[in-house]
């Protein structure tokens, strides 16, 4: 899941999905053989952190990229056209091929980041140590240190109806030195 964040207006989350029909759950085996519509949720942090956070209570994390403005808006630009392409032609979400992870990346070199594919990158559970490895989020920490302090559970569920969801599911993330 990836957020952008504007001056003027609420963070946008964007998240790339299967879609199980109802009383299906994920199989990733299953996920190699066209089983699971490939979709993307559009939607405010409160609904698409708080679904992981407060209703499924999976551990989710948040971490800050460095990255600058204009490449932030080249990769919601992407995300932009991605969506609409998958609007005029569907696809099935593949585990190796076309899953969340593996799409994030290829959007990011799309946007311009520079990088080879990793075994990270399709293992989603080491996406993070990947992103601290190679300097995309803070390193000024150690990384288990890091990664306690981004765990949001906590915040997301305190904040859960809050106004300013978002700011309070960030305030205790670390500051990115630039």
């Amino acid at each position: 899941m990836a957020s952008f964040i504007f001056d003027n207006a609420p963070p946008l989350s964007i998240s790339i999905e299967t879609r199980p029909e109802v009383g299906e759950g994920f199989a990733p085996v299953a996920s190699m053989f066209k089983q699971f519509e490939l979709i993307y949720v559009v939607g405010s942090e409160r609904d698409l952190v708080g679904v992981r956070t407060n209703h499924r209570r999976e551990p989710t994390y948040l971490y800050r990229l460095n990255t600058s403005p204009d490449d932030a808006r080249r990769l919601l630009l992407v995300y932009l056209e991605r969506i609409n392409e998958l609007a005029d032609r569907a696809e099935f979400y593949h585990l190796l091929t076309n899953s969340c992870t593996i799409n994030i990346v290829r959007y990011a070199n799309a946007a311009g980041r520079e990088g080879r594919i990793d075994i990270r990158h399709i293992l989603n559970g080491l996406a993070d140590s990947y992103l601290y490895r190679s300097g995309r989020i803070d390193t000024t920490l150690p990384f288990g240190e890091l990664r306690r302090r981004s765990l949001i559970n906590e915040a997301a569920q305190a904040a859960d109806n809050a106004a300013d969801f978002s700011q309070r599911i960030r305030a205790s993330l670390p500051t990115i030195a630039r």
